[in-house]
């Protein structure tokens, strides 16, 4: 049974703090909702087109506008290469492609070592002019050796996509194209053949005799005051021995007579070749047929010669 004191306490209490229960309950009903209210959004499938993740209002409003929003805050610029924040995109997009292609076509047929075709590729200063990019010694290295991988792949059953990605790495003239053009005997029996070093020039006509030689219309042995010239001069005929079996008629001009007689040389090789091209081997053993680059160094500034320097003095 419950007394006055006990109801008049808890009237007091239930006045007192009913402003309490007030702001309990609108926070309750602030902050919390019901499960009605919550509402899943539609599954997003990328396959789609964008039209079909609209919704209706979007869509008819587009149809109004004919002009779809564009959100510039979550659009996204994609570069077109996967390399494009390296420091050199395009070599790097360059190195991954000839990769791709090693590995694609490694199964096919491949021609033996040192039988694929020469060619002369870019050098490193063509390509980094090219590309525009920074390009080391080393990376430039790695196509190179890719390159040279995919060129011993068989001609007959090379990909279109393998020629096109060596053209690409070219030279716009291919030396190693270059035919030299071939020496013929005329109808007297005498072939012409053209020979150079250092700056010398000598123009030989060969013939077959019985071992002559006339330089510039002078005697071998007149011409060329040393024993090592002479035999420099008809050294082509001497290590096949052929010296008595031909006659030479040589025109020598420029140069000292240490050039001119094996620019003599030179040229005898080659009009040799002319009557018997089967010595080419032997020719070039001997080192006749080949031509020999090797020319005066020029003399610098502050050097009395090309390197040599004044004496050094104290004071």
């Amino acid at each position: 049974m419950d007394s006055p004191l006990l109801r008049r306490c808890a009237r007091a209490v239930t006045t007192t703090h009913k402003h309490i229960r007030r702001r309990a309950a609108t926070q309750q009903c602030r902050f919390y909702a019901d499960q009605s209210d919550f509402r899943a959004a539609a599954p997003i499938r990328f396959d789609q087109p964008r039209a079909e993740l609209l919704d209706n209002d979007d869509r008819s409003r587009g149809r109004r506008d004919e002009k779809p929003e564009i959100d510039l805050y979550s659009l996204r610029i994609v570069p077109a290469s996967p390399s494009y924040f390296t420091a050199t995109p395009q070599y790097t997009d360059d190195l991954l492609h000839l990769s791709t292609l090693v590995r694609r076509h490694k199964l096919l047929p491949h021609l033996p070592q040192g039988e694929a075709p020469r060619i002369a590729w870019k050098t490193i200063d063509q390509y980094k002019t090219e590309k525009a990019e920074p390009v080391k010694m080393k990376g430039y290295n790695a196509l190179l050796k890719l390159l040279k991988e995919l060129n011993y792949i068989h001609p007959s059953l090379m990909p279109e996509e393998v020629k096109a990605a060596l053209e690409t790495f070219k030279r716009d003239v291919q030396p190693y194209l270059n035919v030299p053009k071939p020496l013929t005997v005329d109808a007297y029996g005498v072939s012409i053949a053209v020979g150079r070093r250092k700056s010398s020039s000598a123009k030989v006509y060969l013939v077959e005799g019985t071992g002559e030689a006339l330089i510039n219309g002078r005697p071998l042995t007149d011409y060329f005051g040393r024993l090592h010239d002479r035999e420099s001069a008809v050294w082509a005929l001497k290590c096949t021995q052929r010296l008595d079996k031909y006659n030479v008629w040589a025109l020598a001009k420029g140069g000292g007579t240490t050039g001119q007689a094996e620019a003599i040389t030179l040229a005898c090789a080659k009009a040799l070749l002319a009557h018997e091209p089967d010595l080419k081997p032997a020719l070039r053993r001997a080192g006749c047929v080949t031509r020999n680059p090797k020319r005066v160094e020029r003399k610098k500034p502050g050097k009395l010669k090309a390197r040599k320097m004044p004496a050094w003095v104290k004071r």
